[in-house]
């Protein structure tokens, strides 16, 4: 690439992030011009592209990638500490890059419109009504559990392979447009990631790569989870980035799918993120919740407190620290805290349409 054209790019990256700034102050032209115009195109396209791939395309370009990189300090380390600049000037150039692509394939969702004014349901909530739902998740999941074990003191053990699970996710997409057209998913592009055991020490349940739109599953966390999880992944692929909305768009597809599996998935996820703002809230209550639930399903959240704290590790608070640090810079105040601020969608939808 000549340096005529490199210097070009480079200098195109303080406008694209004032553009991005600008346009971040109009959620109502992101989302009708972008998430609602160019990103449903362009993202059925790219699925349409690697989705047929039956492994994660995206995860071993991220590989190529890296290697090439340190091939080329390899190679040119001796040329980079003569000459500097022009190694700054073509690191410049690989963000400006990465920014425009990232922003048109994916990024510009996380200045749409927020789900809950499409959806037109009030997030705020009372401690009463925190409580009135993680009572009500309680008693739906214990009844789940009973239906799928037929014995209180069983956990769930799921039947369904990954791929299975990823199938039935689609199918689940499927139902839900019915009943929310914005929720429609055309194109499945949803796999186990190559980066499972890494993910597991990062404490990932999956991610979305945007450059390749496709949905990865960390494939290593405890079955009766990976439902809720494709769910959520899938969120992601139709436009919505904040993980409040992914988390709440996870729950309603798998509480309304036909398959007690999914239903209990859902239901054990959405009662977790209440029983973790309610530990804070009313302790007592906690306890009391918790102690009512079948001892089977306190086995499955068990197995999953035992699972993370297998790979815990030094390094990953510094994962979670930087990826709370990214989301804040776009457009998520809270950082990695907005996954509990599902518990809001969920009690807003709850009282305006009841599920």
């Amino acid at each position: 690439m000549k340096a005529r054209v490199k210097n070009g790019i480079a200098l195109a990256l303080l406008p694209q992030i004032l553009l991005v700034k600008w346009l971040a102050r109009h959620p109502d032209r992101v989302e009708v011009f972008y998430s609602e115009g160019i990103y449903p195109v362009l993202s059925r396209f790219l699925r349409l592209l690697f989705g047929w791939i039956p492994f994660s395309f995206g995860d071993l370009l991220y590989t190529v990638l890296a290697v090439l990189a340190i091939r080329y300090l390899y190679l040119r380390w001796k040329t980079i500490r003569r000459k500097p600049f022009p190694f700054f000037r073509n690191i410049i150039t690989v963000l400006s890059a990465v920014y425009f692509v990232f922003h048109l394939f994916w990024g510009m969702n996380y200045y749409r419109l927020p789900i809950e004014e499409k959806m037109g349901i009030a997030t705020d909530y009372t401690s009463r009504e925190l409580q009135a739902l993680s009572e009500k998740l309680v008693q739906r999941t214990n009844s789940l559990h009973l239906q799928i074990t037929r014995d209180s003191t069983m956990p769930v053990t799921v039947p369904f392979s990954d791929r299975d699970i990823y199938k039935m996710t689609y199918r689940g997409y499927q139902l839900i447009k019915e009943e929310h057209p914005f929720l429609e998913y055309k194109t499945r592009s949803l796999k186990s990631s190559l980066y499972s055991l890494p993910l597991t020490y990062m404490g990932y349940g999956g991610y979305l790569n945007p450059f390749t739109n496709e949905a990865q599953v960390n494939a290593k966390v405890p079955a009766f989870r990976l439902a809720s999880i494709s769910g959520h992944e899938v969120g992601h692929q139709i436009g919505y980035s904040a993980e409040d909305a992914t988390n709440f768009i996870g729950f309603l597809v798998t509480s309304r799918h036909p398959d007690p599996y999914f239903k209990y998935a859902a239901h054990t996820h959405a009662l977790a993120y209440c029983l973790s703002e309610l530990s804070v809230a009313d302790p007592e209550m906690f306890d009391m919740l918790y102690a009512g639930l079948n001892e089977g399903v306190r086995k499955n959240y068990q197995e999953l407190v035992q699972f993370w704290e297998r790979y815990q590790n030094p390094l990953e608070p510094l994962f979670k620290s930087a990826f709370s640090t990214f989301l804040k810079a776009n457009n998520q105040e809270k950082g990695i805290e907005s996954y509990n601020a599902a518990v809001g969608l969920l009690i807003g939808y709850d009282r305006a349409y009841g599920f």
